[in-house]
Formats: C-alpha cells, sequence, structure tokens
C-alpha cells in the first residue's frame, strides 16, 4: 500500500526529452542558418550584379566618347583615315555588343576594359600621329609659301626682263626700221609724161626715197607697194602676188628688189594699167612696205 502511494506521487520527476526532438530542434536550427546565408549571399550577389551593371555603363560612356573623340579626327592622309575608320567600328561594334548583354560576369567586364584601354591607347597614338602629321603639314606649308613667295617674285623678275627685252627689240625694231621719204604717186602716159588723167594714164608710178639708216639690215630687200582705188578695190595684177605682214599674209599693186646698203636710195615702183578700166577718178591710198613694215603711206588725186 505504501508502494502504490509513492507511485502516484505527483512530485515524481518527469522524463528527459527523447531524441527525435533533440533531431528536430538541430534540424530547425541549420535550417535558420541556411536561410540566414541564403538572404546574405543574396543580397551579396545583388551587390556585385549591380556593381557590374553600373561597370558595364561606366564602359558604355567611355565607348561613346571615344566614338566623339574619333569623329572629331580629321586628316587628309588616305592610312591615317583608314586606321581611324577601323578603330571607329570596332568602338562600334563593342559598344553594340555591350548594349546586348544582359548579364555580365567579373570576367566580361574585365576584358571589355582591357579592350577600352586598348582603343584609347591606339587613339592616342592615332592622336600623337596626326599631331606630327599636322606639324610636318605646317612646316611643309610655311616652305611651300615661301617656295611659291620666291617663284613669284622669280616670275615677276622673269616678266620683268621680258618685257625689258621687248621693249629693247621693239626701239632695235624700230632704230632698224627704214622710211619712206618724200612718197608720191602719179599717172603716167605712153610716152612716161606725168598725168594725173585717168584716160591718158598707161601706168601708175610710185616714187620715194629709201631713208638712210646705219642700223637696219643691208643687202637685197623686197619692197612692196598697195594701191587702192576710190572705191577701196586694190590694184593688183593676180592674186598669188602676197607677201608676210604681221603673220598674214596680204596681196600687194606691184613689188621691187633692191639693194640697201645704208644709204638714202631713190626708187620708183611701176604698176601697168594694162586694162584700161580698171582706173577710176577720185583719191588713191598707197602703202609702201619693207622688212615686215609699213614705212609709209600717202594719196593722190585722178581726175576725169
Amino acid at each position: 500500500m505504501n508502494e502504490q502511494n509513492i507511485s502516484e506521487n505527483p512530485t515524481t520527476p518527469k522524463k528527459p526529452f527523447d531524441k527525435k526532438n533533440i533531431i528536430v530542434i538541430a534540424l530547425g536550427v541549420i535550417l535558420l542558418v541556411f536561410i540566414v546565408l541564403f538572404v546574405m549571399q543574396r543580397h551579396e550577389h545583388q551587390s556585385i550584379v549591380t556593381e557590374l551593371n553600373n561597370e558595364k555603363d561606366s564602359i558604355k560612356v567611355e565607348l561613346q566618347k571615344l566614338v566623339v573623340d574619333y569623329d572629331s579626327l580629321k586628316t587628309d592622309n588616305d592610312n591615317l583615315n583608314n586606321s581611324l575608320l577601323i578603330t571607329q567600328t570596332e568602338i562600334k561594334n563593342l559598344l553594340v555588343e555591350i548594349e546586348q548583354v544582359k548579364k555580365t560576369s567579373l570576367t566580361e567586364i574585365m576584358q571589355y576594359q582591357d579592350q577600352v584601354t586598348t582603343l584609347r591607347n591606339v587613339m592616342k597614338d592615332l592622336y600623337y600621329q596626326l599631331d606630327s602629321l599636322n606639324e610636318s603639314n605646317k612646316v611643309l606649308f610655311a616652305e611651300n609659301q615661301e617656295v611659291k613667295q620666291m617663284y613669284s617674285e622669280e616670275k615677276s623678275r622673269s616678266e620683268q626682263l621680258e618685257k625689258e627685252k621687248q621693249s629693247l627689240e621693239q626701239t632695235v625694231k624700230r632704230a632698224q626700221m627704214l622710211e619712206a621719204l618724200e612718197l608720191r604717186g602719179t599717172g603716167l602716159n605712153p610716152r612716161d609724161r606725168e598725168t594725173m588723167k585717168v584716160a591718158r594714164t598707161q601706168k601708175l608710178m610710185i616714187s620715194f626715197t629709201l631713208s638712210k639708216n646705219l642700223t637696219a639690215k643691208r643687202g637685197a630687200k623686197n619692197i612692196y607697194i598697195r594701191i587702192m582705188r576710190p572705191d577701196q578695190l586694190l590694184l593688183i595684177n593676180s592674186n598669188e602676188d602676197t607677201f608676210r605682214f604681221e603673220d598674214l599674209k596680204i596681196p600687194y599693186t606691184a613689188m621691187r628688189e633692191v639693194n640697201y646698203e645704208g644709204m638714202e636710195l631713190p626708187i620708183n615702183i611701176y604698176w601697168d594699167n594694162t586694162n584700161k578700166e580698171q582706173l577710176l577718178p577720185g583719191t588713191y591710198t598707197v602703202d609702201v612696205f619693207a622688212d615686215g613694215y609699213n614705212i609709209g603711206t600717202t594719196s593722190f588725186v585722178m581726175t576725169q
């Protein structure tokens, strides 16, 4: 009876937790730890992703700046222009590639950064080449301007000398040019007596004296005369009778060869009136030519 009372005594100690409860508690703690670690890792991953995206945006900005910088580089050098075009194409392709990438790893970011650094260095090298080329062009331009100035001055001197030479030649030619002094024209009848009547004229006589000129060329000379009728028709014997005057061949009325020795020389040149209908009453004009120059002009009047 006493034993029964002892077993039913409420002050008797309780039984400790069994193993199942301990396992459940341990698993709960481990799960909590995993949850905490997951949350921390996810937060860290989001920070890394944000940082990578910021770095990607920074690389895009740098590439866009490089595009603008390359556009500002201008040159007339074909080789440098080709290099600029190639590098610009690489920058734009890389920019398109980065914009199309949704998720970027740290390795890719590092590769992009290396490419940007390379492109920046290439641009620096091209800039130095352009700067050096521009400096060389400035030197060449200055030298070219100096050469042009020298050429212009030399050309001016040559032109001046040529003008002086031509002026001297003209002076010499004028000094050598003969004159037909006492130039006159008249008609001659069949007895070679002078007449101013058309009906009695058998031939026309042009008489003058070649001036004295010790600087003129001596020797045989052809003296040409041209006689213009009152109606401005030239008296000629043949259409083949021409001579050179100022780079042209012009017809003449009559010609005579003389031997000139620098002294005054009286000359008569005749034109035969073989066709009696060729002469008209009125004023006739006479021009005399020698050595390619018109050396005298006069006029005379024939009556009916």
